[in-house]
């Protein structure tokens, strides 16, 4: 089975990630995966840099840690590719399947309404999946389900409790969402557990990545470190 992770944040461009582009490559290189997906915070999230810098020079900074990932996985051989991890008020929304050039032509975006915004993503080909749905924080002030507005629902996060997981599949079942897992992994070989998708065949690209996801051939998995 080829193995993917498809949550994964890296320093500086998440400011709340530890471990760099490369230290995050080179240890999913190690443990045997064929694929990582990049899916740092978006310029509504927890981005690093400088947040008053022009849009289109924000978007490029943003995807310079795809760019630089890409780059080190060809070296190393370990397949690279691009999603976006947007957020409002604590809810996350993983996206993939649009590409930096899509970003810099649509700055209409941060102004949206977020149902509009996630509906516009979806128009324009993008999978859209909420992340952690049932998360619980100090800073969250209540959970938030958009069921409507998305394609699917991560059901296990590797940074969440056993409770928030169950429940988001319990969420995902009921409304009939497709499902994804992912680590959310902030700290490369400093996870306490692994998270991703299983594939019979290889991934060559995102797009590979949302076919299977929509036909449901790829398998869930999470372990231990």
């Amino acid at each position: 089975m080829y193995k993917y992770e498809t949550h994964l944040h890296t320093s500086p461009v998440s400011n709340c990630a530890k471990a760099t582009v490369e230290e995050s490559v080179r240890f999913y290189k190690d443990k045997g995966y064929d694929g990582i997906f990049v899916t740092n915070h978006f310029l509504d999230g927890n981005i690093g840099g400088d947040r008053s810098r022009p849009y289109a020079e924000q978007i490029h900074y943003y995807f310079s840690a795809f760019e630089e990932a890409e780059k080190l996985g060809r070296e190393l051989g370990i397949k690279v590719f691009p999603g976006v991890e947007m957020t409002y008020l604590g809810t996350d929304f993983l996206v993939y399947g649009l590409y930096k050039d899509w970003y810099l032509a649509h700055p209409e975006i941060m102004s949206m309404k977020r149902t509009e915004e996630l509906q516009f993503l979806m128009d324009s080909g993008a999978l859209v999946i909420q992340a952690h749905p049932f998360r619980e924080a100090d800073y969250i002030d209540h959970i938030r389900l958009f069921p409507r507005h998305v394609h699917g629902v991560e059901i296990v996060n590797g940074e969440r409790t056993d409770f928030e997981n169950r429940m988001a599949k319990i969420y995902a079942q009921e409304y009939g969402l497709l499902v994804t897992a992912g680590t959310d992994n902030h700290k490369a070989g400093g996870a306490k557990q692994l998270a991703g998708m299983l594939s019979e065949t290889p991934l060559n690209s995102v797009e590979d990545f949302i076919k299977a996801v929509r036909e449901g051939t790829m398998e869930i998995f999470c372990e231990k470190q």
